[in-house]
């Protein structure tokens, strides 16, 4: 058996490159962007008024002026006004342009108005530049503003729209086929007999998959024949970038992928993993480059590989930029008994003085998906035997 950092190895060299596609940015929200972004102009791109308020030459008050006549009012989105004189304010609007010949906005709250005329109320100061956002504080024009790598969320989204850009370069999202094998598994809302399960591991990777924001997915359920499995499955690695397999990779006479994927010529890269749970899992390539991840059908080692290799090779293969292993202290001691990597799902909370603790949640047995209500995700803790302690720091892949 290989190690998981071993298995995170192997699987990264036979990945490639998913190709890249232009699209609309209301349709790139969590895609990874492969091309770089610029600054379209200066940002702000003028001397943009931050409060509303009355923009003014704050010379004047040095010269002990604090009423004015208001000349006019300038909303945002109009062009600048200038200021007649010394002795006029021009009200101004938050977002505005600085009107020409003012060089300070003093705010709404601490002016009293009577019909045209503004006085400043007793005490309040006016310096040079108060209350503007200069031209070019944030960014100036040509600065790179995202990198490609990045994942784009909303922040990421509404700085290429700042840039003018109506469409951004991403990487195509990958074409993904789920697949549930087992004679047992019967369909939610279908007749189940005592022996029968109900078929759920697929309905959890998809719904890991589509909140990671993963559309082109569909699913399928195989029996455990080998004629069947081999005729789908050759189809599925004709039309589809990646395969995820649920079952029938263990040791079993009817565990049968790994023989119907050797049989239409899918590579074994790896099968098996030093963990627990998850030990059984097969990593292939087939023909064409289609990536096959063949996870064990116990539904929490189902979840464990998919959060723990699939999700993150995924994103490898869409070529976002590495990051750094999520880190947490768990919140209670945890023994490992056994000489494997091992996972223990956990959820997270904050304490009161904003610490973030990771609160096992064992399960009993890698067959017992319930446990999993409400957790946020597994920490992977080093081979044992040994117990580790509250305050541990490992690694957290979450749902």
């Amino acid at each position: 058996m290989i190690s998981p950092s071993e298995a995170d190895r192997l699987i990264g060299e036979q990945l490639t490159c998913l190709p890249i596609e232009s699209l609309p940015l209301v349709q790139c929200t969590g895609a990874v962007l492969r091309e770089n972004v610029y600054a379209e102009r200066d940002q702000p791109p003028y001397d943009r008024v931050a409060m509303d308020g009355i923009a003014i030459n704050s010379d004047a008050l040095s010269r002990g002026r604090r009423s004015f006549v208001l000349q006019a009012m300038q909303a945002a989105g109009d062009p600048p006004l200038t200021l007649q004189s010394a002795e006029h304010a021009i009200e101004i609007m938050t977002g505005a342009v600085l009107p020409q010949g003012c060089d300070a906005v003093v705010p709404v709250e601490q002016l009293q108005r009577e019909a045209h005329q503004v006085t400043l109320l007793e005490g309040v100061k006016v310096a040079r530049g108060q209350n503007v956002h200069r031209r070019g504080s944030d960014t100036t024009q040509g600065t790179l503003l995202l990198q490609t790598g990045m994942r784009l969320g909303a922040p990421e989204i509404a700085v290429a729209a700042g840039a003018g850009m109506p469409r951004i370069r991403v990487s195509a999202q990958p074409t993904i086929i789920v697949v549930s094998t087992g004679n047992e598994l019967v369909e939610p809302g279908e007749p189940v007999a005592d022996h029968q399960v109900r078929r759920s591991n697929a309905y959890g990777i998809v719904t890991a998959l589509r909140k990671r924001g993963f559309q082109r997915i569909a699913d399928d359920h195989l029996p455990d024949e080998m004629d069947i499995l081999q005729r789908r499955l050759r189809i599925y690695l004709d039309t589809h970038d990646v395969l995820i397999l649920s079952g029938g990779v263990s040791m079993g006479q009817l565990d049968l992928v790994p023989a119907a994927l050797a049989k239409l010529g899918v590579r074994e890269v790896f099968h098996k993993i030093s963990q627990r749970p998850g030990k059984p899992m097969w990593f292939g390539i087939g023909p064409a480059g289609t990536a096959v991840f063949a996870l064990p059908g116990n539904p929490v080692s189902t979840l464990v590989c998919l959060a723990r290799y699939v999700i993150p090779a995924l994103y490898a293969a869409m070529g976002e930029t590495s990051r750094a292993a999520e880190k947490i202290a768990i919140a209670a001691p945890i023994e490992v008994k056994v000489n494997l990597t091992t996972f223990v799902p956990v959820r997270l909370e904050i304490d009161e003085w904003g610490r973030s603790w990771a609160h096992p949640c064992p399960t009993n047995g890698s067959g017992d998906f319930a446990a999993l209500v409400g957790t946020d995700g597994v920490v992977e803790l080093p081979p044992g035997p040994n117990t580790h302690p509250k305050g541990f720091v490992t690694r957290l892949h979450r749902w």
